[in-house]
This record gives structure tokens, C-alpha cells and sequence, in this order.
């Protein structure tokens, strides 16, 4: 069973009211949902991202733990123990970490239903730590500041004039996703408004940021707002001019050790701000150019990433802009590949506004 359907099952087990015209923010798990026991007084709308949590770092299903159909059951011994579970790691960040979420399901299971408890022995005559040196032959300068890298990525993408010079862009390509492929439509506009539309044969959908709040919608069903750690996200993906405000986004931004990935190393950047996702920034060193961001979203137990792979650089209105990016979460992926795109055409600001009624 997959989350699209416990997302469905859960909903139908609202208590009171519906569940797009009262908001979920301001009522507990246990005021909202059956048979809330272990995570009484989190916020109705963290539960669901907790259990993709616990989810993805078990590698399991929903009905691991759950009965299908009846969600609040506590027919399964797996349910009683995530309870336990989750109660350990509680007083464990509690008594010896301050209550910081350090310690998860995670930390001992790693994708695994039973955790590690005895080191892997070697698979390997190769000595450890045997990997090649990316070091290049000579003495190596000064690392680069985080202003270094914020200002090689902007000379890389164009330079300011140039990313000020353009104020919307209007996107088309195809989205893969699940083995399948389908048009979508990216309309983006200066300074932080974007709209996604995904043509599938069973209608539209809508994924947007109007400039304040994201919302989501269906051809034919309401749109409903999204939840403010949804819509924080939304609003990064919507930053127009994101190489210039890095600094104003994220009032904390710190060099991280450099990473390789598939063999190259990048710098990295971690930021953090007031009501902004805390993200990791990865800068190819050869172009300065942003090739990965992984965001974190706080949940109860622990912190949900959401990675975005940027490539297929291209020139658009003298800005390089990625034309493909990869989404990747625990619980699933998908593609995003750009075939055209028009810079500075008009687009009208109701065009990113949640609608009233039906979405048409």
C-alpha cells in the first residue's frame, strides 16, 4: 500500500468537519485522527509526514504496521512496538541530547526492519579508506568563502544584470514519472510566483505559490491551500531570482566540507532562516554552477529530505538555466525535463491565484 492511499484512508478518519474547509493547522493528531497514543499534541498536519518518516527508515508499507481499511486498529504487534520504539528514542534525545531530534528510527535502521547491531565485516582486501585522492598535485589554496561561491554561482548563471533583465519564464516539457510520461507546463514569475500544470489523462493538476501561500489542486475537485511546511517549500521553487537572494533567503549560511558525488566534488553551502526549510547547497567547483539542493522538513520523529538534482544547463535570455531537474524523496521521484522555454512574456498575476471553486 503506498502513501497515496494512506494519505486516502486517513482522511476519510477525520473526526469533524472537512478537511479542506477547517484548517488542520491549529488541532492536534489526536483532536483530528482515531487512537492517537504516542504523538498526542503534534500538529494534525505533521502526522502524516512523520509516518513517511518512520516509513522510509524501516523500508516498509503502511499496512507493516497498519490494518488496511482500519487505520486506528491496533490489531498488528508491529504497531504496538512503533509505539515503544518511538517512546525509547523520545527519552533518549530528552535525557542526553536536550530534546534535539538527534537520535530516529533512522539512526539504527537504515532502510532496514531490524536495526544493525554488529559491524559488517569486510568485503575487500582493498585497505580502508582506500579511495582515490580528488586532490590535485600542488600546495591547495584557501578554501572559498560562502561569499566566494555565492558570487562564482552568480557570475556562472550570467551575472546580476542579466538575471534582473528577465522577469518571467514560461516552461514546456514532460514529466516522468512512476515508468510514465506526461506534458507539464512551469510558469514562473518575478519575484517568487510559480505554477506547475501536469496533463494527465485523467485531467490537470496543480502544484503553485501566488506569492504568500502554495496551494494544490485536481481538475474538477477544490483546491485546497497547503500546509505552511508544504508552502515553504513552494516558495523556495518559486525564488525567480534565487542566485541573488541566497543571502536574504537564509540569514545563516555556512561552507559545509566538500562532497563527491558519482566521483566529482562539489562545495557545499548549508543555510538556515526564520520560517525557511533548512537546505544543503551543492556547487559544481569545475562550472559554479548549483547541481544539487536537499531540503529538510521537520517532522516529530525526525527530518524528511527532499532532494532536487539540477543539469542540463542551457542558455535562456543570457541566464543558464537548468532544463531537467530530478525531485527524489524516500517515498518516491520523478523528472522534470524542460524542451522549451519563452523568457519575458506576459503573464498575468491571477494566473498563480488558488481558484475560488472547482479547479477547470
Amino acid at each position: 500500500m503506498d502513501h497515496r492511499l494512506l494519505i486516502a484512508i486517513l482522511t476519510t478518519q477525520l473526526l469533524a468537519g472537512d478537511a479542506h474547509a477547517q484548517p488542520l493547522a491549529p488541532q492536534t493528531a489526536e483532536q483530528v485522527y482515531k487512537n492517537i497514543t504516542q504523538l498526542k499534541g503534534t500538529p494534525a498536519d505533521q502526522l502524516l509526514p512523520a509516518m513517511q518518516f518512520i516509513s522510509a527508515s524501516l523500508g516498509v508499507e503502511c499496512t507493516f504496521c497498519h490494518v488496511q481499511g482500519k487505520m486506528d486498529a491496533d490489531d498488528r504487534p508491529a504497531k504496538k512496538t512503533a509505539r515503544e520504539m518511538m517512546a525509547m528514542t523520545a527519552a533518549i534525545n530528552k535525557n542526553s541530547f536536550g530534546g534535539r531530534l538527534e537520535v530516529t528510527c533512522h539512526s539504527c535502521h537504515h532502510g532496514s526492519i531490524r536495526p544493525a547491531a554488529v559491524p559488517a565485516v569486510r568485503e575487500s582486501d582493498a585497505p580502508p579508506n582506500s579511495a582515490p585522492s580528488s586532490a590535485t598535485a600542488g600546495a591547495p589554496g584557501p578554501p572559498p568563502s560562502v561569499d566566494d561561491i555565492v558570487s562564482r554561482y552568480i557570475s556562472a548563471v550570467g551575472g546580476a544584470d542579466a538575471i534582473q533583465k528577465v522577469t518571467t519564464r514560461v516552461m514546456k516539457g514532460v514529466i516522468l514519472a512512476g515508468g510514465t510520461e506526461n506534458p507539464i507546463e512551469v510558469i514562473t514569475k518575478a519575484p517568487n510566483r510559480r505554477i506547475s500544470i501536469n496533463h494527465t489523462a485523467a485531467g490537470e493538476s496543480f502544484t503553485a505559490y501566488d506569492g504568500t501561500t502554495g496551494w494544490l489542486g485536481n481538475t474538477g475537485r477544490p483546491a485546497r491551500e497547503m500546509s505552511a511546511p508544504e508552502s515553504a517549500a513552494a516558495s523556495l521553487d518559486a525564488e525567480f531570482y534565487f542566485p541573488l537572494r541566497l543571502k536574504e533567503l537564509f540569514s545563516q549560511l555556512r561552507r559545509g566540507r566538500p562532497e563527491q558525488i558519482n566521483g566529482v566534488e562539489y562545495e557545499t553551502v548549508n543555510g538556515s532562516g526564520p520560517g525557511r526549510p533548512p537546505v544543503r547547497l551543492y556547487f559544481d567547483k569545475q562550472s559554479g554552477l548549483l547541481t544539487r539542493l536537499v531540503r529538510y522538513a521537520e517532522t516529530p520523529v525526525g527530518r524528511n529530505p527532499t532532494q532536487i538534482d539540477y543539469a542540463d544547463y542551457r542558455d535562456s535570455a543570457g541566464v543558464q538555466i537548468p532544463y531537467r531537474w530530478t525531485l527524489s524523496r524516500p517515498n518516491g521521484r520523478f523528472t522534470i525535463q524542460i524542451k522549451e522555454v519563452q523568457a519575458n512574456v506576459p503573464v498575468d498575476d491571477a494566473r498563480f491565484a488558488k481558484p475560488s471553486g472547482e479547479v477547470k
